[in-house]
């Protein structure tokens, strides 16, 4: 028999899989305003923020069972009802069994490798990243023991086959890598993934749940920063891990989650918690250590962008197109990248994974290299110069010399970055004057 505190955590994390059983007729627009949080008669409508750090009990003993392990609300490190239904929702939106939030993206990022890899382990990853995720697993990592091997996303399935060694635990990539835009070939990346027997890895803050769903494609854990689209305010930085629940971890290459834990009195995860084993194991053993856990307001700010969110995306993917066509017929535009123009390179893999819909980012080199590039931003009126993606405001950034300036010119090229390319993320204003502000900006150059 569980002992009373198996139990109970149990519930804790069950509670999204009952929901999302229980909603699962339910469309994203549905499930944007109503998963997560369901008042009953008499509670609030709008989900509360529970702003306490702490939790009382009428028992020593009953709080002495939850430090045992953490299996109801006890301290803000753990866990918090406000952060716990935008866990929920979003879980419910990817279609997995669990979700854990954490303060920003990169901490969501270092957590869902961690929980797999430790000192002299390795792990295989595109070379299509976002440079902060590029520079985190390159320096950082490097520095705790655990290698990261790069390989471009379009290289065959034989070059990935070669490029695993005995002690690679996971494979990396983004559904639509930030700035380059390469669009990931999901299936592909799984079907090898699974031929080693370890879990596919993936970024999903452009595409978002909205326009692609990666746990049907075969991933087995999918990450946000949840700054992004997701917010769409810029109120809020955080990001997330989503378990989808379908990985084997008993399949011989994940002791720490099929032997005792000696930090929690011997508990085997796979044991205890099954298909959830993954996202418990996180939030028992790295958010106990690291405490990268966001705050209770944080969340709420990140719910009002997600009861929004199905509405905004296809905008922002209509207005994406609109400006890259624009761009494609522009004289100083060297070349623009934006999946969903049908001669682009990943239009095929953004049909079959996106719908077509490739998110309002657009890159796209214009002509005159570095200096022009930096003198055409500063000449936009509307959009803003700033270091942010994905919001409700058109903004733009010059990744060579801002995001990914830590790089050297041989990653930026493994990166898919030019020292002219620019990225713009194309906001929710009137197009048209979207599209006047590109034109009177590129009027603007030669007289700079």
């Amino acid at each position: 028999m569980q002992p009373q505190y198996l139990r109970a955590i149990s519930v804790l994390y069950k509670l999204s899989e009952v929901i999302s059983k229980k909603e699962f007729a339910m469309k994203d627009e549905t499930k944007c305003l109503h998963s997560g949080y369901r008042p009953k008669s008499g509670e609030p409508s709008v989900m509360p923020i529970v702003q306490s750090t702490t939790y009382r009990f009428d028992s020593t003993a009953h709080i002495a069972a939850i430090f045992d392990l953490p299996t109801e609300y006890i301290y803000s490190r753990f866990a918090n009802p406000t952060v716990d239904a935008v866990e929920k929702k979003i879980a419910d939106l990817e279609g997995g069994v669990g979700a854990m939030c954490t303060t920003s993206g990169q901490a969501a990022t270092l957590f869902s490798i961690l929980n797999i890899c430790g000192a002299g382990d390795s792990l295989l990853c595109s070379s299509a990243i976002y440079g902060g995720t590029l520079n985190l697993f390159a320096v950082t990592l490097k520095r705790l023991g655990i290698e990261c091997i790069f390989i471009a996303p379009d290289a065959s399935e034989e070059e990935f086959h070669r490029a695993f060694k005995p002690n690679t635990r996971l494979l990396f990539g983004e559904t639509l890598a930030n700035p380059a835009l390469v669009v990931c070939d999901i299936e592909k990346f799984a079907r090898i993934a699974h031929t080693h027997h370890v879990p596919l890895i993936l970024d999903n803050t452009f595409a978002t749940p909205i326009l692609c769903k990666p746990f049907q494609f075969g991933a087995d854990i999918v990450i946000h920063s949840t700054t992004k689209y997701m917010d769409g305010h810029a109120l809020q930085g955080g990001g997330v891990i989503v378990d989808s629940g379908n990985f084997n971890w008993s399949n011989g290459k994940f002791p720490e989650f099929t032997t005792p834990d000696d930090s929690y009195h011997g508990i085997i995860y796979t044991k205890e918690f099954g298909n959830m084993a993954y996202i418990v194991k996180a939030r028992m053993q790295l958010m106990r250590d690291f405490g990268a856990y966001p705050a209770a307001h944080s969340a709420f700010l990140l719910n009002i962008g997600l009861e929004t969110l199905a509405l905004r995306m296809p905008r922002y993917a209509e207005q994406g197109k609109r400006v890259a066509e624009y761009l494609a017929t522009s004289s100083k535009v060297e070349s623009v990248s934006y999946p969903g123009l049908p001669n682009d390179k990943y239009h095929a893999l953004a049909e079959k994974y996106l719908g077509g819909k490739a998110s309002g980012v657009v890159t796209f080199t214009i002509r005159g290299g570095r200096e022009n590039a930096m003198k055409f931003m500063d000449a936009l009126r509307l959009a803003s110069n700033e270091v942010h993606v994905a919001d409700i405001r058109t903004c733009v950034l010059h990744p060579a010399s801002e995001t990914h300036r830590q790089l050297t010119d041989e990653q930026l090229l493994a990166a898919g970055i030019h020292p002219g390319m620019i990225r713009i993320s194309v906001g929710l204003e009137n197009i048209d004057d979207i599209l006047a502000d590109l034109t009177q900006a590129f009027g603007r150059i030669n007289a700079i």
